[in-house]
């Protein structure tokens, strides 16, 4: 497929590069036919991968398509959603404004946010700006996500709600990753300038860096030209879907942008905050940022493919090593694209892998590049973590196991329209369940694109056919909950998937009249 092969300055680069420091020669062709072929077997529908090295951007490979069954192959400047590895923006510009003095690492959250609850009171005056950005409040990972997935909450809204989600640790005892809490950091840094996180974002970082084609939402996508299509993944079939708009909670992962932008970043972090002659980011800040806040068990007693020796994550970067180098790394997804960003700062190398599937080779992609240029090995990372994804999926059950034990022949308890009512989720809100041409319907209050039909499955347990495909979900009941005289009281989800939670929605019956 055709790819592009060009540096920093558009310059042309030879087929072999080689590498000043290490004098690592690697086969730029090879990384082509490598990485045509980890597309195709993965069956991802694009893949674009950017490395740079010493200051430059030495290799670009775009292979697949922008949207499966249409022959648009993507390049260097196709936008893809990056999501969370958005973090690390913000984490830059959290300390951008303690270098001007405007707030401190170890600042309380409520000095700028008196709003700002969790699930204990002094647990709640006491989370620091660190906490947030470290994942280190006490919740639990991904706990809360549905609160503003695909809802019309404001950030704030969505900062207030998680008073409600249960802890997982005791506060700085556990790591959990939370994505509500670096709205919360968004939300601060609104409170501090003044200005949206998307705002700040742009004047801080895109603008000063070059990254002329990066935004923070899909309305722009139009204007720019050039962009992916994301794709649900539905019995192993790419199914195209729409972009989602993240812009109101971006701080936790809405920036989009292509691999020259990112290479930009990359050249950026690697150059320790400066840019150019401008120093945007001190040596302190980057220290920080690359300081392990939560760690991570590594196994000891194991060779690891890697060679790693530590695992942790810093503020809005993952840290580790990769053959004796620290890896300073982050991944995203967002509906129907999987992103990787890595740093190796020793070597002056980064990788960045965008990819607009849910089967995606992110991981296989970085390390292959990573040992071709620090010149580690050369392993099959596709092969081996391909058959690991398989294997993993093959063992995953949770669906089946659910249909097998569907009882057949059963009835529900009672008449449709004792079902119909609406319900409160104190997380989330107003949930509605409607009668409607015979049938069963479910309505969010805040989610329209969460509505569905429901089909009964057995007893007073119904199926969620969803009206809209989703990327992190499909199969899905709910059990409506009964009184002993059959009065019904509430409800409980189940929609087995590794992201969105709908158990934590726990709605109750409440006295008020159906929303239609």
């Amino acid at each position: 497929m055709k790819k592009l092969l060009i540096v920093f300055s558009f310059f042309f680069v030879a087929p072999l590069f080689l590498l000043g420091q290490t004098k690592q020669k690697v086969d730029l062709k090879q990384l082509d036919k490598y990485y045509e072929k980890m597309v195709t077997d993965w069956g991802v529908p694009s893949a674009s991968i950017g490395i740079v090295k010493d200051g430059k951007l030495v290799y670009v490979g775009a292979f697949g398509t922008l949207e499966q069954g249409k022959d648009i192959k993507p390049n260097g400047n196709t936008l893809y959603g990056i999501a969370s590895n958005s973090k690390a923006f913000t984490a830059a510009i959290i300390g951008m404004l303690v270098q001007e003095g405007k707030l401190n690492w170890n600042d309380k959250v409520k000095k700028y946010l008196p709003y700002f609850e969790v699930y204990d009171p002094w647990v709640s005056n006491n989370v620091t700006i660190r906490d947030l950005l470290s994942h280190r409040v006490g919740l639990g990972t991904f706990s809360g996500d549905l609160i503003w997935y695909k809802s019309d909450f404001s950030a704030e809204e969505v900062v207030k709600h998680s008073k409600h989600l249960q802890k997982a640790f005791d506060f700085r005892a556990g790591y959990g990753y939370s994505n509500v809490m670096y709205i919360a950091a968004g939300e601060v840094i609104r409170a501090v300038t003044g200005k949206s996180w998307s705002q700040n974002v742009k004047e801080r970082i895109f603008d000063p860096l070059g990254m002329n084609r990066t935004v923070t939402s899909p309305k722009k996508l139009s204007e720019k030209g050039n962009y992916v299509t994301p794709h649900a993944l539905e019995k192993n079939v790419n199914i195209p879907i729409e972009w989602v708009d993240w812009e109101e909670i971006g701080a936790l992962g809405g920036v989009i942008t292509s691999v020259n932008d990112v290479s930009k970043w990359m050249i950026f972090m690697l150059n320790r905050g400066i840019n150019g002659t401008d120093t945007l980011l001190t040596k302190s800040t980057i220290n920080l940022l690359w300081t392990p806040h939560s760690n991570f068990v590594v196994d000891h007693t194991s060779k690891y493919d890697q060679g790693r020796h530590f695992s942790a994550y810093g503020l809005g970067w993952g840290l580790g090593d990769f053959n004796g180098r620290l890896r300073v790394s982050h991944t995203g997804a967002i509906d129907g694209m999987i992103t990787a960003v890595t740093l190796i700062p020793d070597e002056n190398l980064g990788v960045v892998v965008l990819t607009n599937g849910m089967n995606s080779p992110i991981t296989a992609a970085t390390n292959y590049a990573l040992d071709q240029f620090m010149g580690t090995g050369n392993k099959d990372w596709s092969t081996e973590l391909l058959a690991r994804t398989k294997a993993r999926e093959k063992a995953d059950d949770r669906i089946s196991s659910r249909i097998e034990k569907r009882v057949a022949n059963t009835s529900p308890s009672l008449p449709l329209e004792k079902y119909e009512g609406t319900y409160m989720s104190d997380i989330f809100g107003k949930i509605w369940i409607i009668q409607k041409e015979n049938k069963l319907h479910l309505k969010f209050e805040h989610s329209e694109q969460l509505s569905a039909t429901l089909e009964h499955w057995h007893y007073d347990v119904w199926k969620i056919s969803w009206d809209y495909p989703h990327a992190w979900f499909s199969f899905g009941t709910i059990k409506f909950n009964m009184d002993n005289n059959l009065n019904i009281k509430g409800m409980d989800f189940d929609v087995p998937n590794d992201d969105i939670f709908f158990e934590e929605l726990k709605p109750y019956r409440i006295k008020e009249e159906v929303k239609r």
